[in-house]
């Protein structure tokens, strides 16, 4: 099975380094020297990596052959893909894998079922379970430990304590700053 573990960014200076957007919460195991991963676009790889190292925050990484800033921005917004065993577990027993997600059924705590993981969305704050509902819809869930109270692997199932509005609209409750200082005393909005 294929993951994508990073994204290449800008070239960094002029000896073949480039910043990458890492996409794995074990770049150690998937990002190392000597780690070889294919790409996407394919004609850019596979690559294999020589040396990494962080600065400033970002992970550079310089790969064989690449020997110059032309050769580095020539991989711009190249996909890192490692091969993954499916059987493989991350080694934190709160992570999963994508691919151990993807179809669980989502439910709330007392069973209800509000439907079907079918993507992950992973943004720069935080990742989202796009779910298709049974009548076709989707709806977005943070997966954040508030929300998300439970994966079992095992029964194939997400347990969910989604805020008011999150999954029907008509909940919603809409508080504004507004509605709080015409309340006050002494206020004559």
């Amino acid at each position: 099975m294929q993951l994508v573990v990073a994204r290449i960014g800008r070239a960094h200076g002029i000896k073949g380094e480039v910043t990458v957007e890492v996409r794995t919460d074990e770049p150690e195991l998937r990002l190392g020297p000597g780690a070889r991963l294919t790409t996407d676009p394919a004609a850019n790889g596979p690559l294999t990596i020589e040396t990494g190292r962080v600065h400033s925050g970002r992970l550079l990484l310089r790969f064989e052959g690449v020997r110059d800033r032309t050769a580095a921005e020539a991989l711009r917004n190249t996909l890192l893909i490692a091969d993954v065993d499916p059987a493989e577990l991350p080694e934190d027993p709160e992570e999963f894998y994508d691919h151990q997600l993807i179809d669980l059924d989502v439910v709330l705590a007392d069973g209800t079922e509000i439907g079907r993981i079918t993507e992950i969305s992973h943004l720069p704050s935080q990742d989202l379970f796009i779910v298709e509902r049974p009548d076709g819809s989707e709806v977005m869930i943070p997966f954040v430990e508030e929300i998300v109270t439970e994966i079992d692997l095992e029964e194939q199932r997400v347990v969910i304590t989604p805020p008011p509005g999150l999954i029907d609209e008509s909940q919603a409750v809409i508080v504004s700053s507004r509605d709080e200082e015409a309340s006050e005393p002494g206020n004559d909005a």
